[in-house]
């Protein structure tokens, strides 16, 4: 997930103030009055959750089978009393879909007349349907008082099982490897409605199933993250990948972190800096700073400018994979020792220098990167990790115009079948080098 650059200006820049400023321009969501046998006020939506409400969302649901998750959400909260009823839903009815969506990509569960006629491999579904779900949570009116961090927290719930998150189940024993990798949900949204991030569709296809490599079997687990630096700041990527990078029979073997990069190549990214350069996420907020690390989990002291892949790049980026070339990224962007403006370097950091990009840029995906190797060098795990960038994931010729455009056509699901299918023959790449470069 790397927005992309045009003669050296982000692309992403005229966008990102354009998202501000609507989000500034637009009324604020106003709270109906709570009855009085319900003391718990409405919540305001979310940016995201707003969107949820325009047609392409809406027909994305209806086509992906998924219209009736929100629905049935609400339906499912009305009949709840108490706190801890609430909690053991929004755990169970996250982790119900995620299973749904898992399934249909993986062409389990309901035919055509209920799974829709949008393409098996669609992450896009998974996505609306869950802030289908957290919107139901913001706009329920419990019978019992329900605080403001209560209600986060149970949003917190969704968000996590309908991820994945808390269902990652790797195998114990030396019969098989182990391999852990993570997607994100659809971005830059505002400006097309339509977009599908392959790295999800990649997890949704891939995980909990076995895939065969000359170093043997190796089971693939899988979950997907947020575009919000909140969600990151608060550690969700430390509170999923701790329990799998910690020593036991169940440590992973590899791992890799997956997010959507440039147009017609694949990137294994050498280098992660420190750095959030400011791009807009989903909910359109913007951070520029250093990579914040929470509290209370391990890392490396003092917090490196940098980290770098394990992952076997001279072996992925040698083998033929797919359609797509794989390219061994060094790039970054720093500012050197005693310096005071940044300056790109094609092959890496020089010693003392301050991160303002990585390899993979100075967005979310970046900092994935960086915060699953810093972890991994934090609890000193010694396997092959890091980031792999996807190509972008186009609409046909044609329909690129989100103003006139459809919302799936036949270039866009073979552009997301093929880099799909080129991220399980990379992975089984890594596995089978089994070793770091």
């Amino acid at each position: 997930m790397n927005p992309m650059r045009l003669g050296g200006i982000p692309l992403g820049a005229a966008l990102g103030a354009a998202l501000l400023a609507a989000s500034a321009a637009a009324p604020p969501a106003t709270a109906a009055p709570a009855p009085a046998t319900a003391p718990a006020a409405r919540q305001a939506l979310t940016a995201e959750e707003q969107r949820l409400s325009g047609p392409v969302p809406q027909e994305i649901l209806r086509r992906g089978g998924f219209a009736d998750t929100a629905p049935d959400f609400a339906a499912a909260l009305a009949r709840t009393r108490t706190l801890p009823q609430a909690q053991r839903l929004a755990t169970a009815e996250g982790q119900r879909l995620w299973r749904r969506a898992v399934d249909r990509v993986q062409g389990r569960g309901p035919g055509p007349e209920r799974a829709g006629d949008l393409s098996r491999d669609d992450d896009r579904p998974l996505y609306w349907a869950r802030l289908g779900m957290t919107r139901a949570l913001q706009e329920w009116k419990p019978a019992f008082r329900l605080s403001g961090p209560q209600r986060a927290e149970l949003t917190g719930r969704i968000e996590r099982s309908s991820r994945g998150q808390d269902s990652i189940d790797l195998p114990a024993g030396e019969q098989v490897r182990r391999v852990l990798i993570t997607g994100f949900d659809p971005f830059q949204l505002d400006a097309d409605p339509r977009r599908s991030n392959p790295s999800g569709a990649a997890a949704l296809a891939l995980d909990g199933t076995t895939i065969d490599t000359p170093a043997g079997p190796a089971r693939i687990e899988a979950a997907v993250f947020p575009v919000r630096w909140a969600d990151f700041a608060d550690g969700t990527v430390e509170r999923t990948l701790l329990p799998h990078f910690r020593p036991g029979p169940r440590r992973v073997d590899v791992f890799t972190t997956i997010s959507q990069g440039r147009p017609g190549r694949f990137d294994v990214e050498r280098t992660n800096g420190a750095w959030r350069g400011g791009y807009p996420d989903n909910a359109n907020v913007s951070r520029t700073e250093t990579v914040p690390v929470p509290p209370g989990v391990p890392t490396v002291h003092p917090q490196p400018q940098w980290t770098s892949t394990s992952l076997p790049y001279a072996a992925i980026t040698a083998a033929a994979t797919g359609p797509f070339a794989v390219h061994d990224n060094t790039e970054v962007t720093e500012i050197p020792a005693g310096a005071t403006e940044p300056v790109d370097r094609p092959d890496g950091p020089t010693p003392g220098s301050t991160a303002r990009a990585g390899g993979g840029g100075d967005y979310l995906s970046n900092e994935i990167a960086y915060r699953a190797t810093l972890l991994r060098d934090a609890v000193r795990l010694g396997v092959p990790g890091g980031h792999l960038h996807t190509p972008v994931l186009q609409f046909g010729r044609g329909n690129e115009d989100p103003a006139t455009g459809t919302v799936t056509d036949p270039g866009f699901v073979r552009n997301r079948l093929a880099i799909v299918a080129q991220v399980r023959s990379i992975t089984g790449v890594a596995v089978a080098a089994g070793r770091t470069p």
